[in-house]
């Protein structure tokens, strides 16, 4: 397939324009689409850029959802903005907490469809993983979330709504009169790792990183962000020049044989092509490596013959692997690597240079943990042959 075919689905993403009549919601706009929606609502277009920054300030920095809060703007003027827009994030449904600190968020979006968001603190550091969709359309084999079906795209303001929710659940807005601090941050981190292909949703999660970025807002660095994608090659460089965060990949194999079951998308851009574009990201450098996600799967990718082919096919580009032990979930068609064997691997790949951190499970008993994330209305179970016969997988 030629690098520069456009991407499709078949799906929708709700539009952010309420019908005739309702009011809009603010949440999610780009500076130019607040701009140009203030000004639509009457606000004077010399006056808008003073407006847009006043608004935006209120909204991102500080975390306010009412506009007679919006103490600095003119008492007719916050209700005219009362008047035609909302300020509305998606609902919290349930909260769990993990015995080790991590919190799972079921969260109800507009047209009652969930999705899952985590809250993992470390020390001196907290990161919160989003969702991009409703389900997935990727089908990887491994993955909780990859046996729900693709329902929609999220829109900007639900995708930054997840980072501003964690943070009212975290107490992270200012207190009233103070301005907020950079350091020691609860939020500091946000992966795009949770439910759904980033990059087939690349408009509306460009949209809420820019607001995520935003130094007059939630003003997280760009190096503090990272997307994860399992391979949607004519959207890497775009990632880059557009979003300009890290960038993570789901990897998980080092044969095409295995990958093609393991994360299907590779049917379409094989191995080859997807390191040929990582080869090439703008971005990359020693002081910002590419992540190479790979899960530790028993007997399927796990050999040292696979570390040493990981070794060879990454030649050249500065990366950093990721190794995940298996999160089970009920049906799983595998099973997570023995520690020992995960080791040896690490041991292989750290002495050809590359750092292999093993990532520490976090929130599996809530099921929060990598792979396992999937909305409560959707944990129909298949059963275990049906979904070894999805993955291609044969057992004794």
């Amino acid at each position: 397939m030629s690098a520069t075919a456009p991407i499709t689905q078949d799906l929708v993403t709700i539009p952010r324009k309420l019908p005739d009549g309702d009011r809009v919601n603010l949440i999610g706009l780009t500076r130019d689409g607040l701009r140009d929606a203030l000004i639509a609502a009457g606000t004077p277009e010399k006056q808008a850029k003073m407006r847009t920054g006043q608004v935006w300030q209120w909204l991102y920095q500080k975390g306010v959802r009412d506009f007679d809060s919006m103490t600095n703007l003119a008492k007719d003027y916050r209700a005219l903005l009362a008047e035609k827009f909302e300020i509305a994030l998606p609902e919290v449904v349930t909260r769990q907490v993990s015995d080790d600190g991590t919190r799972k968020y079921l969260v109800r979006i507009a047209g009652g469809h969930e999705v899952e968001v985590v809250y993992i603190p470390e020390e001196g550091r907290g990161t919160l993983c989003i969702s991009s969709q409703v389900g997935c359309t990727l089908t990887c084999s491994f993955c909780h979330t990859g046996t729900q079906k693709l329902v929609r795209n999220l829109t900007a303001g639900e995708i930054i709504g997840q980072v501003m929710l964690a943070r009212d659940d975290l107490g992270e807005w200012p207190e009233p009169g103070r301005h907020p601090k950079d350091e020691a941050r609860l939020l500091s981190n946000i992966v795009l790792m949770g439910m759904g292909e980033p990059l087939y949703n690349f408009e509306n999660v460009r949209d809420a990183m820019k607001i995520a970025m935003d130094p007059e807002g939630i003003s997280l660095s760009r190096r503090r962000i990272t997307l994860s994608t399992s391979g949607v090659v004519p959207e890497i460089a775009k990632t880059a020049e557009e979003i300009g965060c890290l960038l993570a990949v789901s990897f998980h194999a080092t044969t095409d044989e295995v990958r093609d079951k393991l994360v299907p998308i590779n049917k379409r851009w094989n191995i080859e092509e997807l390191l040929d574009a990582l080869r090439s990201y703008p971005k990359v450098s020693n002081s910002e490596r590419i992540t190479f996600e790979y899960v530790m799967l028993k007997d399927v990718n796990d050999s040292d013959e696979d570390a040493r082919r990981l070794i060879q096919l990454i030649k050249g580009i500065p990366a950093k692997i990721n190794l995940i032990p298996f999160n089970e979930w009920p049906g799983a068609p595998y099973q997570r690597s023995d520690w020992k064997r995960i080791k040896a691997f690490a041991d292989i790949i750290y002495k050809a240079g590359y750092a292999s951190p093993i990532r520490t499970p976090r929130g599996e008993d809530i099921m929060a943990a990598c792979g396992q994330l999937k909305s409560a209305t959707e944990r129909e179970r298949k059963s275990r042959k049906q979904i070894e016969a999805d993955a291609g997988v044969a057992k004794g």
